[in-house]
């Protein structure tokens, strides 16, 4: 069993190197799929989440929010399931302490002893981290959005809550600085994947700190964008997925994309059609005939995870990336 479990890190310690950017369930779902393949991931984390624990401990300890943090450090990690239930933890008896996640609390104290990058680092060990999770950077950022209206609103979770049609957001300072790890991972990488998750509150504001996008743009990496499998009420409501790659181009981040894979929707069960209908989630439609206006592969896949959730199967995401990323490197050769 040990012979085998060496065999299996020294594979996994040979996989490509892959960064991964976003943040919420999307990023750490693909997470812990691509950890079956490879020990080289880097998970880029947006930083601009101001809901609930994360939200709070911004607001009253002045820290970066920790929860999407939190989710890609315990997707990546090879510990005891008690110990990521305990991290997962969420408080409901005292006032002070309910809604806060353990592990939010726990990265909140080591912030205060050693500093948020030092916080991660040492958590990471514990976890036994397969990989790296990093911040998009250590500055304060506030997300904004301009709507279609000509409206504007401040505030990731406000942005949501306004149900308007977004044009644009954008991050405040717009000087804030990158992480300078994130970019040598990006710099090193062989494929970087955005998404899947939010498009303009988890997958953009990490593609607007910046130097982010620009190092992408030069670096050697095959880049793929994960379409999200359902609309979401407040953000992309309507949307087909030529409409999130037109707002990508509209970022001024489509031209990094050379792969974009999205969920055959002609598959999702009617019970999961039924319970989503009723928040206001569609299907996002996969309309290939629109995608003939940009020099993009489509990748069009069946990949729901089949649980109660309209969720993607991370191991077969994974599988369609690192298939792909074979393929360019047998090309290549």
């Amino acid at each position: 069993m040990a012979q085998e479990d060496a065999y299996y890190r020294r594979f996994l310690d040979k996989g490509p190197k892959v960064v991964a950017l976003g943040g919420g369930t999307g990023l750490s779902v693909l997470l812990r799929g691509l950890k079956e393949y490879t020990s080289n991931i880097t998970a880029v984390v947006t930083m601009t989440d101001d809901g609930g624990s994360s939200g709070r401990l911004r607001r009253e300890m002045g820290m970066l929010p920790p929860g999407d943090l939190r989710n890609c450090l315990l997707a990546l990690a090879e510990t005891e399931p008690l110990l990521e239930r305990l991290f997962q933890h969420r408080f409901k008896g005292s006032k002070s302490l309910k809604g806060h996640s353990l592990g939010n609390l726990i990265i909140a104290a080591m912030t205060e002893m050693m500093g948020f990058e030092a916080a991660i680092r040492e958590i990471s060990k514990v976890l036994a981290v397969r990989g790296k999770v990093l911040p998009v950077t250590l500055d304060p950022v506030t997300l904004s959005a301009k709507f279609m209206d000509g409206s504007a609103s401040a505030g990731q979770t406000t942005i949501v809550s306004c149900h308007k049609a977004i044009e644009h957001v954008f991050l405040s300072p717009g000087d804030c600085r990158p992480f300078p790890h994130v970019l040598e991972a990006i710099n090193d990488a062989e494929a970087i994947v955005m998404g899947p998750g939010s498009l303009f509150t988890s997958v953009l504001p990490s593609l607007l700190v910046p130097g982010v996008k620009e190092a992408i743009r030069h670096a050697s990496a095959l880049c793929f964008y994960v379409c999200n499998i359902m609309t979401e009420p407040g953000e992309t409501e309507g949307m087909s997925a030529s409409d999130h790659v037109e707002a990508l181009y509209r970022h001024g981040c489509g031209d990094l994309v050379d792969v974009v894979i999205v969920n055959n929707h002609t598959e999702i069960p009617e019970r999961l059609l039924v319970r989503y209908a009723l928040e206001g989630s569609t299907p996002v439609i996969a309309d290939l005939h629109n995608f003939s206006r940009w020099k993009l592969e489509v990748v069009q896949a069946f990949l729901l995870s089949g649980g109660e959730l309209a969720h993607h199967h991370g191991g077969r995401l994974a599988g369609i990336i690192l298939d792909r990323l074979g393929e360019k490197n047998a090309f290549q050769k």
